[in-house]
């Protein structure tokens, strides 16, 4: 009876008697093709041990074979002279060493052997010195292994050591040791940060990410450095531009950030920041920034831009900036951004927000690290410990301000008044010391205690590109030709194929500009902090009258030619899902030169062209 429902079932599917081998009431056909899909791939032999079938990839027959006629594989085609070989090394040097080139395209020849390799490899002590007279009853003196070349080599490595040292952090001193147990009652909330967790969310990151924004607190920028990942970045992936965003720009003075942008410009580009959704700063500058990006990478359907720093430095308030709007959650303690998170901001642009890291650092105290605000307050067990250090670098005058307190012997007598005037009381009327001293933490964590660290002198002159004010677009577009050199040798132009690409490296260089006198600054410094805004606005006002000098000499058909441009730039840009602040945008634009926009047509086209 079950037989006679299969093949009525079976009969307007199956024509005739086709039938699988093994269908039966219990398979149909489409399971016994399962079953004989995990079967296959095995060789079948017969009773006596004789393969009957081989499995896949199992016979030794191999098809007739030949060799390409292509003379590339018997001759060196690629031949140069030393002396163009020199004048290669020497332009690749000033290129590439220069943050504000960027690598649009490497050469297909192996560039990497025309580098000098500086690394020294371990020496093999055998090849020197014999076993027997290193080791054993007969060893000799060995020499003392130095990381010096010569006498005056080690003479300024000891003279830098002795003037940078500080025997408040040196943990070797008797002074500085609590106890012999101190880094085994130190308290757990210090690791925070430094997890391997958080730290496979930043590597996650940096790989998927074809821009990498550096976000820095302007109020401490040296100490919120991350110098491993920049290293890293450096050594191991140096195609991805690393890129500082100085945030929190309105807790400074304006001379402030304007200096520390030009000192971290010598290393790489640096672009000032305040993150805002309703009043923000710089972000015109960051969406031209990452626009020129997409641009330069044009065969990439679109770039992603990680985002990494500190804790609570504002990565995921940039975010929010960019996109007007809320996607990120935010909040002003650290760790909120527990993993990494994509976000579309345009169809070409993508951003990825990545959890906050702490980078391990001798030379960093636990004072330090409280301070810079990796840590949150209501875990802190003993805040009234970091009460002094904020006593110090904030000046009297801003504490009498905010806390009306007119003076203070101490830290504790400082937070015993604080907590009469707040109310904040035990019983018995004594002082809630711990609650205060949180008060006065999250104030400093916060920006309603102003201060900042004073950038250094300037020593040496800053590079051309750091110094002067650049054009926003791409200035010019630097191609070193290693394949087509005029002083190459034996490389004759019937060798090489038709239709074959160029071998060269292709540079551009990007450049922004920033007018820092348009920063809100929202905290209250006295006139001694701001002695320096004077000064950069006189700058700022000289360098106005002097790009409106040279839009003065232009001609009017390059003026109106830069229009149409800019104007079809912004319809190619409409089907962008946000809309940047265009006010910004084409108020810096305005101050460009007429001719940017005409070396930014030629440099792109020449780059489509390549």
């Amino acid at each position: 009876m079950g037989v006679q429902k299969k093949d009525t079932s079976r009969a307007g599917k199956v024509p005739g008697n086709l039938k699988l081998k093994g269908e039966n009431f219990y398979r149909d056909r489409k399971k016994v093709q399962y079953v004989n899909m995990l079967r296959g791939g095995r060789a079948k032999y017969d009773s006596k041990g004789n393969l009957v079938k081989a499995a896949a990839f199992q016979s030794h027959d191999a098809a007739p074979a030949r060799i390409e006629p292509n003379r590339k594989w018997f001759g060196n085609t690629r031949v140069i002279g030393q002396k163009a070989l020199e004048e290669f090394r020497e332009q690749m040097a000033a290129k590439i060493n220069d943050p504000y080139q960027v690598l649009l395209r490497r050469s297909k020849l192996p560039t990497s052997l025309l580098h000098d390799n500086t690394r020294i490899g371990r020496v093999n002590m055998l090849q020197t010195e014999t076993f027997s007279d290193t080791f054993g009853p007969k060893a000799q003196r060995k020499r003392p292994k130095l990381n010096v070349e010569g006498y005056e080599q080690l003479v300024q490595t000891i003279t830098s050591s002795n003037e940078n040292y500080d025997h408040k952090k040196d943990a070797n001193l008797l002074a500085n040791q609590q106890s012999e147990f101190t880094d085994a009652t130190r308290d757990w909330y210090f690791g925070a940060g430094t997890s391997k967790r958080i730290w496979n969310e930043l590597y996650k990151v940096v790989d998927s990410s074809d821009v990498i924004l550096h976000v820095l607190d302007a109020r401490d920028p040296e100490g919120t450095r991350c110098r491993h990942v920049e290293k890293y970045l450096k050594t191991e992936v140096p195609h991805k531009h690393l890129i500082y965003i100085l945030n929190k720009v309105d807790l400074v003075p304006t001379w402030v950030t304007a200096r520390w942008v030009k000192v971290l410009s010598r290393e790489h580009p640096t672009l000032a920041f305040h993150a805002s959704i309703t009043k923000s700063f710089g972000k015109g500058s960051l969406i031209q920034l990452l626009r020129q990006f997409t641009r330069l990478h044009a065969d990439k359907r679109q770039i992603s831009v990680g985002l990494i720093g500190y804790p609570n430095t504002g990565k995921s308030s940039i975010i929010n900036t960019l996109r007007q709007k809320k996607v990120c959650n935010v909040a002003p303690v650290p760790g909120e951004t527990k993993v990494w998170q994509y976000i579309t901001m345009t169809r070409r642009i993508y951003l990825i927000d990545c959890p906050g890291i702490v980078q391990f650092s001798s030379s960093d105290t636990d004072t330090d690290i409280v301070l810079k605000g990796s840590i949150r307050t209501q875990s802190l067990s003993s805040p009234d410990d970091y009460i002094p250090e904020i006593l110090s670098r904030v000046r009297k005058e801003y504490i009498q301000r905010h806390y009306n307190i007119d003076k203070w012997d101490d830290a504790h007598d400082f937070l015993s008044e604080l907590a009469t005037i707040t109310g904040k009381l035990n019983k018995g009327g004594e002082p809630d010391l711990h609650v205060v001293s949180k008060m006065v933490i999250n104030d400093w964590l916060r920006g309603r205690l102003p201060h900042y660290r004073a950038p250094p002198e300037f020593s040496e002159p800053l590079p051309k590109a750091a110094s002067s004010e650049p054009a926003a677009d791409v200035a010019e577009q630097a191609v070193v030709d290693a394949g087509n050199d005029s002083k190459m040798e034996g490389a004759s132009g019937d060798e090489a194929e038709e239709g074959e690409e160029e071998e060269r490296i292709t540079l551009a260089s990007l450049n922004v500009s920033q007018k820092f006198s348009k920063i809100p600054v929202m905290a209250d410094f006295l006139p001694v902090d701001l002695e320096g805004d004077k000064e950069l606005r006189e700058l700022e006002n000289a360098q106005v009258s002097d790009d409106s000098d040279v839009g003065s000499d232009a001609d009017v058909s390059s003026k109106k030619s830069t229009k149409r441009k800019r104007a079809a730039a912004a319809v190619e840009d409409e089907d962008d899902d946000v809309e940047a602040d265009w006010d910004e945008v084409m108020n810096a634009a305005n101050q460009e030169p007429a001719e940017a926009d005409s070396e930014l047509d030629t440099d792109l086209s020449s780059v489509e062209e390549d």
